[in-house]
């Protein structure tokens, strides 16, 4: 068995047994571990369960808004625990965290200066966005944006995210053979493709970040000061 089919196994035993187990406790706890430090993805979870929960049970489509409920409102508890964590914390916490991840902190006065100008709609924004979900809560909770405020927009935009795979996988589960094989043939071209991309953000994005951040800065400082 090559490192590829060992693991795609793995990974849809452990997760069939945990959702046979624990059914959508199971979907809850994960996207509650997810929204809250972004380490699980959120996609796999979500489209195995609309595969493995609903349509491998035959359930009616109509299930898959009730498990997006479910799955959102996990989703929004973990996205919660952050916003608390950083909003009790502070900018101490905040730049504790950000030395241990290597964070440059330039660029988190950059998004806070950012949230307070755009304001709360960029949680709803934020939720919709891979790579974005989980560290909108931190500028949200930073900015001390008002909490019924927050648990609305992040339910909503939750919600969103959490039906929409849980209705790709309810209706491409059936053909994931297939959708497997494509994926080992193409794996190679889908890994270049990511590492330019990688490179580009590095070359350009972060740089274009950097002069932002640094242009901001001095405003986000007199709005502490004020």
């Amino acid at each position: 068995m090559n490192p590829f089919d060992f693991i795609e196994v793995y990974v849809l035993t452990s997760v069939q047994r945990l959702y046979d187990v624990w059914g959508w406790f199971g979907v809850v706890a994960l996207v509650t571990f997810e929204a809250a430090t972004g380490i699980t993805p959120s996609e796999v979870i979500l489209a195995l369960a609309g595969w493995m929960l609903i349509q491998a049970h035959q359930l009616p489509a109509s299930m898959i808004f009730v498990g997006g409920l479910y799955a959102a409102l996990g989703s929004t508890l973990g996205a919660c625990l952050t916003y608390w964590a950083v909003r009790l914390g502070g900018r101490p916490l905040l730049e504790r965290i950000a030395r241990w991840m290597r964070v440059d902190f330039h660029r988190l006065t950059y998004i806070e200066a950012q949230f307070r100008q755009w304001g709360i709609s960029l949680v709803l924004i934020g939720r919709l966005i891979p790579g974005v979900r989980t560290f909108i809560n931190i500028p949200a909770g930073l900015a001390r944006v008002p909490f019924a405020q927050f648990f609305v927009f992040t339910l909503i935009g939750s919600y969103g995210w959490c039906t929409l795979f849980l209705g790709l996988g309810y209706l491409l589960g059936v053909e994931w053979p297939l959708i497997s094989d494509y994926f080992k043939q193409y794996f190679p071209s889908l890994l270049l493709v990511g590492l330019l991309m990688a490179l580009i953000y590095v070359l350009v994005f972060r740089r274009l970040l950097r002069q932002a951040s640094l242009r901001a800065r001095p405003k986000a400082e007199e709005q502490g000061r004020s």
